[in-house]
């Protein structure tokens, strides 16, 4: 048992350091953890380079982070080294050291554009590091140090909703299943960015409530004992503290961030106090300020009381527009070979000797290929992860055999598809109708600009797919109409109908009355399914009154203005999913899969078996023949995933994916052609 001293509430910081057999060490970067110790890096927000290190504080931890790897003997390779620093006296301790790639090197790497695993990789070998390449700008070697001329922020992706029970309090045991990454040229946009790449519905630094307080008779201790216990919404807290009257050393006090992290919070508060007193302005100067800080025009628009439209038309007037940056590990000293993108707001560039102001630099340079955009599909949580980004990646090198510019829009740090080298063009951006909007203006300046495919990256981009389409971007392969139909438990049913296939016996809910009528007349147990969401997030089988009363107030609140479908629970039923593949007009059926648990347990949590292992030859035939008939009226073009349950000769269906599914990776193994790699129609 080790038996450590107390470092609570010290400054937490990380160093990724590569070493080769020549003792040639270099730091890729630093890192900088928001929360202070108590809190598992894993579970805090934190940001690249460090900001609030003096440059002789970060030399000395440069030198001994060089130190620990010569100490421990880490020969070649990547390392990560953390320490703790007591604000009060500047103490430095080390912490912890791994001797090897971790969860900060992928973050590093992603960071900077330095791919830490593949040098580390060659060092093992024997090279050295001036011997080694560097593939974004093609003229410095691999010993030159990163330079980062740009803010990089990650946020931790929870998943409590779906364990309503279990405690949100952060530890020193790690409770995040995924994280999410964007950069920004300074912390405030880098952080906001990174707020809505999080895919949990935020727009930025939104408002939340504190519980216990009331308006009417302000209390300080109820705001600041919600500021206490580390959190997943804690910076939202702290925001919300801001906006109700606590000062930035108030804050600091209780939740030991740095004060200058805290000032950038308030800068962000302010200015939405601004916009609440004054309204938007309408001048491009102030504008483009709000956007410098990072505010989407969602947010902007909710401040305002108006629509993201019309903040979108106020700024398309007065012209302010993003542009486009480049990764390229040397802070424009060199010119970078690899387009890895991200967008920014900035001041345009003044001639001294004309006066004049030219528009700020775009390091966009679009290409005049044929090209095709991929929409990725942001953090890993539960029911959503790597077997989407599998299929994305595979997409990618299909479409780059073919002959097309493969560009890939994602922005999680953990994933395939955002290295450099995986599609032509990386735009390291959320996943968010206004960026995504942005990002096909460019590409459609130059070259032609084929469309974009949402089927690859899960639920993520089928909630873009719509308002895409309604602004004039083409979706290549399946139509949003198609998707809508088999997403809308409405339009789904009478689809079902239409075909004569068979279905539990259902309804549709948009009220705690109606859910309740409907249970009553079909019968408890009863599966309740809202639109839209994936990995099961809101469904559950309820055996009573109670349970119901208690899931409609959850679902609604989940699933919005969707309706929730009410299905009658199959017992002692066999599940079945099917993976199939359409180009319009013929349809492949890729595999049939038998689940070992029985329905009711989610696919994703269910083992399964490939062929079906006690399914008769005619059941499996008639599930084909049910598949395709389902994929030719949904007009399917690409990947298709249906859900069956099978009791005795009857067969249910369940639901239809109009899109990739998490078990292609699986049916892709099998000896016949990759799915992913077809091309979609």
């Amino acid at each position: 048992m080790l038996v450590e001293e107390s470092v609570l509430g010290w400054k937490e910081y990380e160093m990724e350091v590569v070493r080769d057999r020549a003792d040639n060490c270099i730091i890729i970067c630093s890192i900088e953890n928001l929360d202070p110790m108590g809190v598992h890096t894993g579970d805090s927000i934190t940001v690249a380079p460090a900001l609030t290190l003096t440059d002789k504080e970060y030399q000395v931890m440069r030198n001994a982070s060089i130190a620990v790897l010569r100490e421990i003997g880490v020969e070649t390779g990547g390392s990560n080294v953390q320490f703790a620093v007591n604000p009060k006296t500047g103490r430095l301790v080390v912490i912890e050291m791994n001797p090897r790639v971790s969860r900060s090197s992928a973050l590093a790497s992603k960071a900077t554009g330095f791919p830490i695993a593949k040098i580390a990789a060659k060092l093992a070998v024997g090279y050295t590091l001036d011997e080694l390449d560097n593939d974004i700008t093609g003229v410095t070697p691999a010993s030159f140090e990163p330079t980062i001329d740009y803010v990089v922020t990650k946020v931790p992706r929870f998943t409590f909703e779906k364990f309503p029970h279990t405690s949100a309090l952060l530890t020193t045991s790690m409770k995040s299943v995924g994280e999410a990454m964007a950069i920004g040229r300074s912390f405030p946009e880098s952080l906001q960015k990174a707020l809505r790449s999080m895919e949990t519905g935020l727009t930025g630094l939104d408002d939340v409530k504190i519980d216990g307080y009331d308006p009417e008779q302000p209390d300080e201790n109820t705001i600041s004992a919600s500021l206490v216990q580390p959190s997943p919404d804690r910076l939202l807290r702290i925001a919300q503290a801001f906006r109700l009257g606590m000062t930035v050393d108030q804050v600091a006090a209780i939740t030991k961030y740095d004060p200058w992290i805290l000032g950038q919070i308030k800068r962000i508060t302010d200015a939405e106090a601004d916009i609440l007193a004054k309204g938007l302005p309408s001048e491009s100067a102030g504008l483009l300020g709000l956007k410098k800080l990072g505010f989407s025009d969602e947010r902007l628009a909710h401040l305002a009381s108006t629509t993201p439209k019309d903040v979108a038309a106020l700024r398309d007037r007065a012209g302010v527009c993003p542009v486009f940056k480049r990764i390229d590990t040397c802070a424009g000293e060199f010119d970078a070979q690899t387009p890895y993108l991200y967008s920014a707001y900035e001041n345009g560039i003044s001639n001294i000797l004309t006066g004049e102001t030219l528009p700020a630099e775009d390091e966009a340079d679009v290409s005049d290929r044929r090209k095709v955009m991929i929409l990725g599909g942001g953090p890993n949580r539960i029911g959503q992860g790597i077997e989407f980004d599998y299929c994305c990646c595979h997409a990618c090198f299909a479409l780059s055999d073919a002959g097309y510019e493969t560009i890939m829009v994602n922005c999680n740090p953990e994933t395939v598809s955002t290295d450099y080298d995986t599609s032509d063009r990386l735009y390291f951006e959320p996943l968010t109708l206004e960026t995504v909007l942005d990002i096909v203006r460019t590409e459609q300046a130059k070259g032609d600009f084929l469309g974009v495919i949402v089927q690859f990256g899960g639920q993520t981009p089928l909630k873009l797919a719509k308002g895409l389409e309604q602004a004039g971007v083409p979706i290549l392969g399946t139509s949003t109409d198609a998707i809508d139909r088999a997403e809308d438990r409405d339009r789904f049913a009478e689809m079902l109908t239409d075909l004569g296939l068979k279905q539990p016996p259902n309804g549709l809910a948009r009220t705690r009355e109606e859910a309740v009528c409907i249970a009553e007349r079909i019968g408890f147990p009863v599966l309740l399914r809202p639109s839209y969401v994936l990995g099961g997030r809101a469904m559950e089988i309820v055996y009573d009154h109670t349970q119901l009363d208690r899931y409609i107030r959850e679902a609604v609140r989940v699933s919005g203005d969707s309706p929730v479908l009410v299905d009658g629970y199959l017992r002692d039923a066999i599940e079945v999913d099917v993976d199939a593949l359409s180009d319009g007009t013929d349809v492949y059926v890729a595999g049939v899969m038998e689940h070992i648990e029985e329905a009711g347990i989610h696919s994703g949590d269910s083992a399964c078996s490939l062929p079906p292992y006690s399914l008769n030859d005619d059941i499996i035939a008639e599930i084909g023949r049910q598949t395709r008939a389902l994929a030719l009226e949904l007009g399917v073009k690409g990947l298709m995933n249906v859900q069956f349950a099978v009791r005795g000769t009857d067969i249910f269906l369940i639901e239809v994916n109009p899109r990739a599914s998490r078990t292609v990776p699986f049916v892709a193994k099998l000896p016949a052609f990759p799915s992913p790699r077809s091309r979609p129609a």
